[in-house]
């Protein structure tokens, strides 16, 4: 049996913070399953890494036998969650809820175990709501109070509109926690206000508040803003496992570490030891291998990791160019186009200057053949393979 002390280490790993951890010990110590919230407002079909990272601590939690209550908020996902946004957000459809949160049930079954998941739906209670209830609701409290929120702050100092509906979120998500009597509610570390409002709340209705627990915020492949589909630095939980894979192997070297504690499943002791490894000389991309290996089979198998390790190999250890790729047609004018303009017009860079850039570098190939003549001009002439960096690749004719 795991001792409170183990069951603890356990918890804290990967966490930004636990209020009030003492709150928690107590809890631990009652010897009963406790009950464990996360909510997900299904704004998008797919879910991705940084979407795992709660996901994976509930899943720590199933493992010491508590209940876990996977909360989908398709009442609150019809208000729109105004965490970090500087702007009021569109609220979504009834029916783009309903989908997504049909997708989500699916997916999260890959990491949690179904036997101890129970899916809950916040209308099932808010729906049967009267205006008065809500009203009843809103005054709990104050509008002073609800600008300490930090981006409403901001966004009124700012002079951004805030509508009133968005002051309803944070006080819907708390009650939330009300209706399921949650021990513990799990959250990013851009959820603590309204991880603290079910506290408030459940104290206001004699409940044993909630311990919260706050995790750190993923940052995406880009490894400077959070991971989001919006901003193309995502890791799919749908991906194909060619795609994940070879996304995985694109994070930095430091970046991968903070993967290895949110997403891995191993131990911390095994991680460190692969951390000394490379401190001590090794190569870094053999650590994220098995990073990369380790998420490939969670979501699809063992099988699926093997080959899409021996792909990305054959890929680019060994500079074999994909089957598949975009093809892009473009007009040379006089003396023919240049090679910057043309990476930046086929999509392979951001800009000129990018292009440029990459070429200084040596990760420029044209047909399997590293350029580094900066000023080259393309000619018009047959299709040729263009490839920046690893992973990107295009077949452009110039006419």
């Amino acid at each position: 049996m795991v001792s409170i002390k183990e069951s603890l280490e356990e918890i804290r790993r990967g966490t930004e913070e636990i209020l009030v951890e003492s709150e928690l010990v107590d809890k631990l110590k009652e010897g009963r399953p406790l009950r464990i919230k996360a909510g997900f407002d299904p704004t998008a079909p797919d879910l991705h890494l940084g979407h795992t990272v709660l996901i994976n601590k509930l899943r720590q939690f199933q493992d010491q036998g508590h209940e876990v209550m996977f909360l989908i908020g398709d009442f609150t996902g019809m208000i729109g969650d105004p965490t970090g946004k500087n702007v009021t957000r569109k609220p979504l459809t009834r029916d783009d809820v309903l989908e997504n949160a049909k997708s989500y049930e699916h997916q999260v079954f890959k990491i949690l175990d179904p036997e101890k998941t129970t899916i809950v739906f916040n209308s099932s209670w808010m729906g049967e709501k009267s205006a008065a209830d809500l009203i009843k609701l809103a005054s709990r409290l104050t509008v002073a109070r609800m600008l300490e929120r930090d981006d409403f702050d901001k966004r009124y100092k700012g002079g951004q509109p805030i509508a009133i509906h968005e002051f309803l979120y944070p006080l819907i998500q708390g009650w939330d926690s009300v209706e399921l009597k949650a021990d513990v509610e799990l959250g990013g570390t851009d959820q603590k206000f309204n991880l603290l409002m079910g506290r408030e709340l459940q104290k206001q209705e004699g409940q044993t508040p909630q311990t919260i627990i706050t995790m750190p915020i993923l940052e995406g492949l880009d490894g400077v803003q959070k991971m989001s589909k919006s901003l193309n630095n995502y890791v799919g939980v749908s991906d194909s496992p060619d795609e994940m894979f070879g996304k995985l192997m694109s994070v930095s070297d430091e970046l991968m570490w903070k993967y290895f504690e949110l997403l891995s499943f191993r131990p911390m002791e095994e991680i460190a030891s692969l951390r000394k490894g490379v401190e001590d000389g090794g190569n870094p991309r053999d650590a994220k291998v098995e990073l990369a290996k380790e998420i490939v089979a969670r979501f699809h198998s063992q099988d699926d990791a093997t080959q899409a390790e021996q792909n990305f190999i054959n890929r680019f250890r060994k500079g074999a160019i994909p089957d598949e790729m975009d093809e892009v047609e473009l007009i040379a004018e006089g003396d023919g186009l240049a090679i910057a303009n043309l990476l930046k017009e086929a999509g392979l860079t951001a800009s000129t200057s990018d292009a440029l850039r990459m070429i200084r570098q040596g990760a420029v190939k044209v047909d399997g053949e590293k350029i580094e003549e900066t000023k080259l001009k393309v000619m018009p002439g047959e299709a040729q393979v263009y490839q920046v960096g690893k992973r990107r690749f295009a077949r452009v004719t110039v006419k």
